[in-house]
């Protein structure tokens, strides 16, 4: 019998495991790997940061849902893979050969880049995680008790930064709802060269969208930014000229930080030989597949993309949803061909869509392929968008709990954008 393994049950790896059992033989096993028994639905963590979602209406317990599918299912991690003999070893000590292994295990958040970062031994906090989210709100709870400055970006190096803009954005229109806006100024700081770059070099007129929106709301930025470190209650943070030389120096007071740190591969998969690149991404060809270890394959933040443009602070490349399917369908199309024989043909779209909420509406980014020139270069905003990731959530969650391997982005978000693009 021969094995399919998929490790990571996020986004990526639930899509990626219901579509090679549903188009793999059934005497082939296609088993499934997470870090715990749950899924969690991550682009909902800053509506959990600030008390619109609790954490029970963003996670799923998989262990019926795997059952149900005959999916085999362990939710201890991985510790160690010998590639040379395509033998994996859970944190449960079990261990399990593989005739082909999938990695879709998202990043490790490398806090520790930055003094003082990070929810569990530092000063900010973080929507990385559900349970960064809820701790989050806790802080935002105490935010409403005793107002005072927020400071809210990504740090030097992150390759993440809608969740960033969500949240500031979203913050900014409950605090006016609350009526106590006018006493908590809101700085955004970011590793950027501009507002609206998102790693991407900007999106249609996203930097004067952006900026328009930062104006109006009251909320001052710091572009180029480099924090050097974080105390309890001050961010001591360089801003870079275009010559990557320091410009000002400022320190920064918050009741309330919230940043996004820089990512990092799963220390397992890093230690993999000839697997991934320096910071622990993996390595991919246009086949998704591993150009030293044939039988790995890999999907989603954990694979390793070069950054589009050299930038006076580091600026990673974002991975979303729909660059993820694509990249999660390539797979499983690549596999098949391997299994009948053929020489693999399926390469990954590569093109990016974002739907960012920002409370009283959105905004939603459209740039295919990711990287310029593009085919699309497109930006909107308004309350449709809300609406769309709103449907997107419940989309994927009834994904999770029925096994369909229908591409969601494809079929519901991309069509969302394509009706109001007609419209404009």
């Amino acid at each position: 019998m021969k094995r399919t393994v998929v490790v990571g049950a996020g986004l990526g790896g639930m899509s990626v495991v219901y579509e090679l059992r549903e188009k793999l033989p059934k005497d082939h096993e296609v088993m499934l790997i997470g870090e715990s028994n749950e899924f969690h639905f991550i682009p909902s963590n800053p509506w959990v940061a600030l008390g619109e979602r609790t954490r029970d209406q963003v996670i799923l317990d998989l262990t019926p849902y795997v059952q149900k599918y005959k999916i085999p299912f362990n939710g201890t991690g991985v510790s160690h893979i010998d590639s040379a003999t395509q033998q994996l070893t859970t944190g449960d000590g079990q261990q399990f050969n593989y005739d082909y292994l999938v990695l879709c295990t998202g990043p490790r958040l490398a806090f520790e880049t930055v003094p003082g970062a990070g929810p569990e031994h530092g000063f900010t906090q973080s929507i990385c995680t559900v349970n960064h989210a809820v701790k989050a709100f806790e802080t935002y709870q105490q935010l409403l008790k005793n107002p005072g400055p927020v400071l809210v970006g990504a740090l030097q190096g992150a390759s993440c930064f809608g969740p960033a803009y969500e949240y500031v954005l979203t913050l900014e229109s409950l605090l006016r709802k609350q009526k106590i806006r006018d006493r908590i100024p809101i700085t955004f700081v970011t590793s950027e060269p501009y507002i609206g770059h998102m790693g991407l070099g900007g999106v249609g007129d996203s930097k004067a969208l952006m900026e328009h929106e930062f104006r109006d709301r009251g909320i001052k930025w710091v572009c180029n930014a480099r924090v050097k470190a974080f105390e309890d209650g001050i961010a001591h943070v360089e801003e870079l000229n275009r010559k990557g030389e320091v410009d000002f120096s400022h320190d920064l007071p918050f009741h309330l930080a919230m940043f996004l740190p820089s990512f990092k591969g799963s220390e397992a998969i890093a230690a993999v030989p000839d697997l991934c690149n320096p910071k622990g991404f993996v390595i991919t060809n246009e086949f998704q597949q591993s150009p030293q270890h044939p039988a790995i394959f890999a999907a989603g933040v954990c694979v390793a993309l070069p950054p589009l443009e050299q930038t006076p602070v580091p600026v990673g490349v974002p991975k979303t949803g729909f660059m993820i399917e694509s990249m999660t369908t390539a797979i499983v199309e690549n596999i098949l061909s391997l299994e009948k024989g053929e020489a693999m043909k399926t390469r990954p779209t590569l093109n990016a869509i974002c739907l960012a909420d920002m409370g009283d509406k959105g905004a939603a980014f459209v740039a295919l392929p990711q990287n310029p020139p593009r085919n699309v270069n497109w930006t909107s905003m308004g309350k449709w968008v809300h609406v769309a990731k709103v449907a997107f959530e419940k989309y994927f969650m009834y994904k999770v709990k029925h096994g369909t391997s229908e591409p969601i982005y494809e079929k519901y978000v991309l069509g969302a954008v394509g009706i109001h693009r007609t419209k404009e």
